[in-house]
């Protein structure tokens, strides 16, 4: 009986222990979902998919393209729907926009369909981050690196509830140890 029971356990521990399973990435701008989600389903042997990419290959348009010509509202309906069409793959991981579990029952939904992960980054880290690329981004690329600071902290407190309803909690601000973080939690989920 003791030798079945560390097979099994042996078995469950590997980096294949996730069988048909999606994960869900979220967390803020910069959190590092895309690039720590790339290197989570490496690891496990998953594929990844980004909500993001998703929908400005379906559209061919940018991300901020299209929310600037839709206009919010419609632009989470297309949102959710990537959430939805990504969501009928199996062992994948799928890292969403920095919105997505905001709105709508999103973040109900994500839980419903798999495991979800919330990379959370210090205000001061997202903040040197985004200094980094804010030119890139439309909505930032004017702001001072405080008035960056109090926008990251503003939208953080109002996303707050949703990210941390997510299965799991990793702190995103030591990049060396994210992904091995991600793996032992969900080891154990």
């Amino acid at each position: 009986m003791v030798a079945q029971i560390n097979t099994i356990c042996c078995t469950f521990i590997q980096p294949n222990f996730i069988k048909n399973m999606r994960i869900y990435i979220l967390g803020y701008m910069a959190a590092g979902k895309t690039t720590f989600g790339r290197q989570l389903a490496k690891q496990l042997k998953m594929d990844f998919a980004d909500t993001d990419d998703y929908i400005e290959s379906k559209y061919q348009l940018s991300i901020n393209q299209l929310f600037k010509e839709t206009g919010e509202s419609n632009f989470r309906n297309i949102e959710r729907g990537a959430l939805e069409d990504l969501s009928l793959r199996d062992n994948v991981v799928i890292a969403t926009g920095g919105g997505l579990p905001c709105f709508f029952d999103n973040m109900d939904y994500i839980k419903a369909h798999g495991t979800s992960i919330y990379l959370k980054a210090s205000e001061e880290v997202l903040a040197e981050r985004l200094n980094v690329v804010k030119a890139s981004r439309p909505l930032l690329k004017d702001k001072s690196k405080e008035e960056l600071q109090e926008s990251i902290a503003k939208m953080l407190q109002e996303r707050e509830p949703f990210y941390s309803q997510a299965n799991i909690i990793v702190n995103a601000d030591d990049e060396d140890r994210v992904v091995s973080m991600m793996v032992m939690a969900l080891k154990y989920q």
